[in-house]
Parts: structure tokens; sequence; C-alpha cells
């Protein structure tokens, strides 16, 4: 199926929405935020070794063993999109950094439905969800430079719960 490149945008951006989103949603200090934002990063590459068949996340995954501009040219590309997006949006605080993720899950779910093929929509929900999974346990929440606190915090898990109904059946991480 064909994706407009707003559409391939959306596509795109939303895992790293929702990484922020659970990112924002703990307290886990400077330390543990830099763990969430690796886990965000990685979680996204790991898509298309998740599920290599899948056309769409190709599509939106750069391959970095390839053409390295090219792949770097569609990263600042989809960056910029966010960017616009989110400023557009007037997002300046975690709760509506939570609420734009929300937003943003169930247009992705509405498009998945109308263009994407069963699998490639299960896969890219599995592959979403993953990120919001990774980043809730990359760092304890509530601790003491990384120590203490607990794993998954109760607005975390909360936010979890919102993404996977937003994103819809299959939203489970693989």
């Amino acid at each position: 199926m064909t994706y407009t490149d707003d559409e391939l945008a959306l596509l795109a951006t939303t895992p790293q929405l929702i990484g922020s989103a659970v990112a924002s949603a703990g307290s886990s200090g400077l330390i543990g935020t830099g763990k969430e934002l690796f886990a965000t990063a990685s979680s996204m590459m790991k898509g298309t070794k998740t599920f290599p068949s899948n056309s769409l996340l190709k599509q939106l995954v750069p391959d970095t063993a390839g053409n390295r501009q090219q792949a770097m040219d569609q990263l600042k590309k989809f960056r910029d999109w966010g960017l616009a997006h989110v400023k557009q949006k007037g997002v300046d605080s975690a709760e509506k950094v939570s609420a734009l993720a929300i937003e943003d899950c169930k247009a992705v779910a509405a498009l998945l439905a109308a263009k994407a093929t069963p699998q490639e929509a299960k896969e890219y929900r599995q592959w979403a969800f993953s990120v919001a999974e990774n980043v809730a346990n990359a760092a304890s929440e509530g601790g003491f430079l990384g120590f203490g606190g607990e794993r998954v915090s109760d607005p975390e898990k909360q936010l979890i719960a919102k993404i996977r109904s937003a994103l819809g059946d299959g939203a489970t991480a693989a």
C-alpha cells in the first residue's frame, strides 16, 4: 500500500512520541531519563530486526547498513515533521505529550485499519508498543541515583494501558 509523506511521518514518529510520553510519565531522574531515551531509540531501531519481512516498517526504520546518507536524510525528515507536529499542537508539558501520544496512536490505528495488511498492522502495533514497555522498564522510578524505587510507576502503567487501548488489537510486545 502507498502512504503519503505525512502518513509515513505519523507512523514513523508515533513510537518516538510514545517513548517520550512514557519517559515523562515517570520520575526516574537524570540517569534514568538517559536510559529511557536510549531505550526509545534502540527499541525503534529493532523494528526491522524483529519483523524483517514487514514492508511498512522497512519504510519507517532507516537501513543504516545500506546508504548511510539516505538513512540520515530520512531520519532528519521524520524528526523535522515530528518537531513541527509537536509545535503545531502546542505541546509544552508532560501531560500534553501523553495526550498527543494517545491521539496519534488512535490516528495510527485508523490509518493501519485503512491501509495496512492485517499482519503489517499487528507487527507495527507490537513494535510501537514495545517502545512503551522498554522505556518503562529502562529505569527505576522514585529511587536515588538509580537505586531503589519501583521498576514501572503507577503513572507509567496507566499511560501504557491508554497507549495499548489507543493502538488497538495486537498491541502487545513481541
